[in-house]
Order: structure tokens, then C-alpha cells, then sequence
């Protein structure tokens, strides 16, 4: 092992200097027309093209910071066998197989790591087996190369997702694991399930959480973030004084892209934010709820006009560029639908999103944004440090179909500070 990496996250755009991810593999090309609803999809992907798009994300991100695939994360915490059975025993019992855990413990690290992500063929040793219409006994994790969901690094800890779907739990159990296990990484984690709140009204994914300042959080409650967790989440910040605003917007039930809070905002600079117009400037009939804590409570509670207004109250003053360009609400639906929103910031100014949103980066070279091919910046053709402001652009057919967009597919561990 090299040395230890400690966990620091205390922005959306600080320099960053490590990231987790996960290239779509084999799991992904498993999904059926058959199986694909229970897995989150309104359609199954290519692996292959999933897999091309991602390497340009992954190409970029490893000429710029320090990245970890977490499964070799995983594979290297499997090597301890007191770590293996826990896993084993809390993804066979979540799952309902208990069955499976033998086969599964006497596997090597590398096997059973393969085995925990792209599922376990079901034996078909017994009638009911037999007759079972399920391929898998343990599925694959179709969705686990959307980093951001079962776990956000929020300051030197990490929040491990309650997730809303039960078909995603073994992605926070592995997330769990691999915080509390891995001896680079070095942090703590909170974990709903751990810590006394495994109830199905406690839902909470790391899409719905940005860290806007070290003492400031947004969450969105929604689809997949409830308002039972967000207690749950006050409760355990409001003793640390560290985080003395946190925000809630409240998001859309329909349609399907509305499933995370970063799928309508995002921030792209220490002065600028991508908002999804209709949500975040229009008015509406979504509450924004700004919460004030203090003492180690609870202080205050109050609607405020909108994420923008409360968040320049307490000094942070954020332009809004306009997901789609602010001319046409169709185009801004469906660029929206499409994760135009949903950017990743390497640095202050310097953030990664799909090249499919053409008006969405029409707005952005309207804010002194340049356009950079991810295919340029992997090959040493352009330079994202030769910019005041740049986005880096890749191709998108085929993940933005997944539901999600670039910093769906991250996971911070570090970032530089900013002022």
C-alpha cells in the first residue's frame, strides 16, 4: 500500500486531488429489457459505447489528480478475511441469500470482488430455482458506475447513502466497506444504517448533496433524498459546529431526471452556478428551506425565495448560467432531461460535461467558458490550465441514457481549498 490519503472535501470546485470512479463493465452489459425497470432504466445501454464515452471522462480525470477504482478498493479489503465475512454477511442477509454467503467467503479477493459487482448466476439446484424466472441470485450492480450515489465526502467524512431503491443497497454496503476498511483512505464514516436510522423513510444519495463551503450544505429532497434523512443528517452535523447552513430544495416528483438535486444545479466557479431556470429562478410551488444551526442544535427553520437569495444572505453570491440558454423552455427541458445541468468541477472554472447539450454550452461560451475536447486535453492538445474558464466536453449518447451525467459518475475524496 501507498501512503495514506485523507479524505477533504470542502467545496464544489476546489482543485481536485483525488476521485474515486468505476468504468462500466461487464454488470452493465447483463441488463435485460426484462430486468431493466427493477434496475432503475427506462432502457438498456451498450456496453461498449458506455464504456468509450467513460474512458474519455476517466482519460481526462487521470491526467489532471490522483484517481482510485474502487474495484481494486474493494478487492484489496477483501484480502482480510475479518472484513470479507462482515461484507459478505450484511450483503447475503440485505439481500435475503444467505445461502450464497460459503460459496461466496471461500472465493479469492479479486473473484469474490467480481462476484459482489457483476452479480452471481443462480444455480438452479431445486424446484423453486428451477422454475425461477430470475437469471441471478445476486444481481448485478447495473448502476454502480454512477459514483455519486452511495456515498459524499462531506469535509473529512463521508456519508454513506440510505439508498431509495432496495436494488442499490449492496453499492453503500461495498461504499461502507471500503471507507472503514481501506487503510489509504483516511477518514470516518456516517452511515444511516450503522447508525441506528435502517428505516425505509430514511432515503438519502449523494446526488441530492453539495458542499458549497465548509460550513454550508444543499441538499435536495426528492425522489431519493426524503425529509426523514435530512433529520436524520441535522442530527449528526449539529453537534461537530462545523456546518452552520444547511439548504433544502425541494424537487420535482416527475419526470425521472429531476431524481437528484444536481441534475438542477450545480455550482461551475467560486461566482457562478448551472440552475435549471424553471426550478431554481422562476417561482414555483417547491419550497426552499434554509436551516441555521448553532450550538449544537437546531437554531432556526425558514422558507427562503430560492437557493440563489439565501445563499447570497449568508455571503455567497452565485450567478446563474442557464441550463439549455434562456431563451426556449423546450430546449432547456430537454437538455435538462439529458444532464445539462449536471458538471463536474476539476477547479474553479474548469468543469466536464456531455458535448450532446449543445445550448447548455452555448451558454457557457457566453460566460468566457472555452470548449475543450476531452479527446484534446488526454492527448496534450489543449491545456484546461491555459484557460481562465473551460469546459471540457464528452461524448454522452450513451451515459446520459443511464440518468445521469459527470458528476454523477465521480466521487471526490479531495479538493483544494478555496477562498
Amino acid at each position: 500500500m501507498s501512503e495514506t490519503f485523507p479524505v477533504d472535501v470542502r467545496s464544489e470546485v476546489g482543485r481536485l486531488t483525488g476521485v474515486i470512479l468505476h468504468r462500466p463493465g461487464p454488470e452493465v452489459a447483463l441488463m435485460t429489457p426484462a430486468t431493466a425497470e427493477r434496475a432503475l432504466y427506462s432502457d438498456i445501454l451498450n456496453r461498449r459505447v458506455a464504456a468509450q464515452e467513460y474512458a474519455q471522462l476517466q482519460g481526462v480525470l487521470e491526467r489532471w489528480t490522483r484517481t482510485f477504482a474502487v474495484r481494486d478498493l474493494l478487492a484489496d479489503i477483501l484480502a482480510e478475511r475479518s472484513v470479507r465475512e462482515v461484507l459478505v454477511e450484511r450483503v447475503c442477509a440485505r439481500e435475503r441469500v444467505p445461502e450464497l454467503a460459503p460459496s461466496l467467503l471461500g472465493l479469492e479477493p479479486a473473484e469474490l470482488t467480481r462476484a459482489l459487482i457483476e452479480g452471481v448466476p443462480l444455480v438452479r439446484d431445486t424446484l423453486t430455482r428451477f422454475l425461477s424466472p430470475d437469471r441471478f441470485a445476486l444481481p448485478p450492480l447495473h448502476n454502480f458506475f454512477f459514483m455519486r450515489d452511495a456515498a459524499a465526502a462531506l469535509g473529512d467524512r463521508v456519508l454513506i447513502g440510505r439508498m431509495a431503491s432496495p436494488v442499490r443497497a449492496r453499492e453503500a454496503l461495498i461504499m461502507d466497506a471500503v471507507f472503514t476498511h481501506h487503510p489509504q483512505l483516511r477518514t470516518e464514516t456516517i452511515d444511516p444504517v450503522r447508525l441506528g436510522a435502517d428505516r425505509p423513510e430514511v432515503t438519502i444519495e449523494g446526488g441530492d448533496v453539495l458542499v458549497i463551503r465548509d460550513d454550508v450544505l444543499l441538499v435536495g429532497v426528492g425522489r431519493r433524498t426524503s425529509t426523514h434523512a435530512v433529520d436524520f443528517l441535522l442530527e449528526r452535523l449539529a453537534g461537530d459546529h462545523a456546518v452552520r447552513h444547511v439548504f433544502v430544495q425541494e424537487l420535482p416528483p416527475e419526470p425521472e431526471s429531476f431524481i437528484h438535486l444536481d441534475m438542477a444545479f450545480t455550482q461551475l466557479d467560486r461566482d457562478l452556478c448551472m440552475v435549471y431556470a424553471p426550478l431554481i429562478l422562476e417561482h414555483n410551488h417547491y419550497e426552499t428551506v434554509q436551516i441555521r444551526l448553532a450550538g449544537g442544535r437546531v437554531e432556526r427553520i425558514r422558507e427562503v425565495d430560492s437557493l440563489l437569495a439565501g445563499l447570497r444572505e449568508i455571503g455567497i453570491d452565485l450567478a446563474p448560467a442557464v441550463c439549455g440558454g434562456p431563451a426556449d423552455r423546450w430546449t432547456q427541458e430537454r437538455e435538462q432531461w439529458h444532464s445539462g445541468t449536471n458538471f463536474f468541477a476539476l477547479a474553479p472554472g474548469k468543469v466536464i460535461g456531455y458535448a450532446r447539450n449543445e445550448h447548455t454550452l452555448a451558454e457557457l461560451d457566453r460566460h468566457g467558458f472555452a470548449i475543450l475536447a476531452a479527446g484534446d486535453v488526454i492527448a496534450g492538445r489543449a491545456d484546461p490550465d491555459a484557460h481562465a474558464r473551460c469546459v471540457i466536453t464528452i461524448d454522452g449518447s450513451e451515459l446520459a441514457r443511464g440518468g445521469g451525467g459527470c458528476r454523477c459518475l465521480t466521487l471526490p475524496i479531495g479538493r483544494e481549498a478555496v477562498s
